[in-house]
Parts: structure tokens; sequence; C-alpha cells
């Protein structure tokens, strides 16, 4: 069950000023990325379907074959919008797989669309409630794990207190930071990343921008 939030900071829109000026003051150790890449680009995704599904999609594949399979998903459909959860219901397993998903996104996708027709995901609730919340109720869809929740929390609904501790780069990234002999684990991650909160979901854009600008392992 859900229940309202009543700490403001857990459900609000990141204010990427707000955390740039933070996280200066917090880390001196993020000031070079801040100078460099200025203000973190994070813009709320719409339609929190499409978002999940396209995550689904892209999972263990390269962007270039995801991209592929991702348009030609979209060319199933007539018309010029992202489909509804009742339009991919409605397709035939058969022309889903003819896109070039595998029978297990398949399945994942129909779960998914499941779920949001039949109410079980309510996009008009993200608002209202926390971020584990919504983790234990995104889990629930097979397909959905920890981290594809966390890059939905960042990149779709721009929560600003998210810390994805199963990310790769996020750990590559702290680790070159801090100088660190190895990847640091989720404790460290949490120690490490403490005096950036509330704004640890800006932070780790910024280590992101770390692994674009050095080559490494």
């Amino acid at each position: 069950m859900w229940a309202k939030n009543t700490n403001a900071i857990t459900a609000a829109r990141l204010d990427v000023e707000v955390a740039m000026r933070h996280l200066r003051r917090a880390d001196p150790r993020l000031r070079p990325l801040i100078e460099r890449h200025g203000l973190p680009r994070l813009q709320r995704t719409r339609n929190s379907f499409q978002s999940l599904a396209r995550s689904i999609i892209y999972q263990q594949l390269s962007g270039k074959a995801a991209a592929t399979i991702y348009r030609r998903f979209l060319e199933l459909f007539p018309t010029h919008r992202f489909p509804t959860p009742a339009a991919v219901r409605s397709m035939p397993v058969a022309r889903l797989r003819s896109a070039g998903l595998s029978g297990q996104k398949t399945t994942y996708l129909l779960a998914l669309a499941q779920k949001y027709q039949q109410g079980a995901i309510r996009p008009r609730r993200f608002n209202q409630m926390s971020a584990a919340e919504i983790t234990e109720m995104l889990t629930q869809v097979k397909g959905i794990g920890p981290w594809t929740v966390d890059m939905f929390l960042i990149f779709a609904l721009n929560r600003p207190d998210v810390l994805p501790v199963g990310d790769l780069g996020v750990r590559k990234g702290m680790q070159r930071m801090c100088a660190l002999a190895a990847l640091p684990d989720a404790e460290t991650m949490r120690r490490v990343a403490a005096p950036w909160r509330p704004f640890r979901s800006a932070a780790s854009w910024y280590l992101w921008r770390m692994l674009d600008e050095q080559p490494g392992p």
C-alpha cells in the first residue's frame, strides 16, 4: 500500500541550480566536474509507461541494437505517439517478436502494460509516493529491478536524492574520484555520498560525466 509522503524533498523534482550550489560546498572533489559540465541535464519524462517500456527494451543490449528494436517496436503502431498499455496488450505476440524483441522481453512488456491497464500502477500517484514506495510497486513487475527503478526515479521523475548503488558507471566514477583501489560496494558508496544529500541524483550525473571524459578499463 502506498501512503502520502510528508517529506517534501523526497517527492520534489530536482532543482539543478540548488543542487549544484549544494554539491560545490559539500564535496570539493565534485567542483571540477561541475565547472566543466555545468548544470545537470535532467528533464522529467511525461509518459511513465513509455519510460519503463523503453528501459525493458534496452536491457542488456548495445545502444545501437536497442535503438533499432525500439524503432521497429514503435513502427508496429499506426500513430505517431507512443502506444498505450491497451494498444501494446492488443498487439499479437508474434508481431511484437517481429520487432526483434526476445520472448522474455515481450513477456515483460505485456506484464507492464497489464499493470498499467488494471490500475496496479497509477502514474498520478507518483508525486505522493516516496522513492521506496515506488520501488516496491514497480519491482513487482517482471523485468523491472532496482536499477531500472533508480534510472526511472532520476530521469523520468527527477527525484533529487537517488544514489544508484547498482549502476556500474556510478561505481566506476566514484572509484576514480575517490582514488579507490577497487569498485566501491553499496555501503561505501552511501558513506561517500552522505554529504551530497539531498542531491545525490545530480552528483550521480556528474560521476557519469567523469566516465565520458576519461578513458577507463
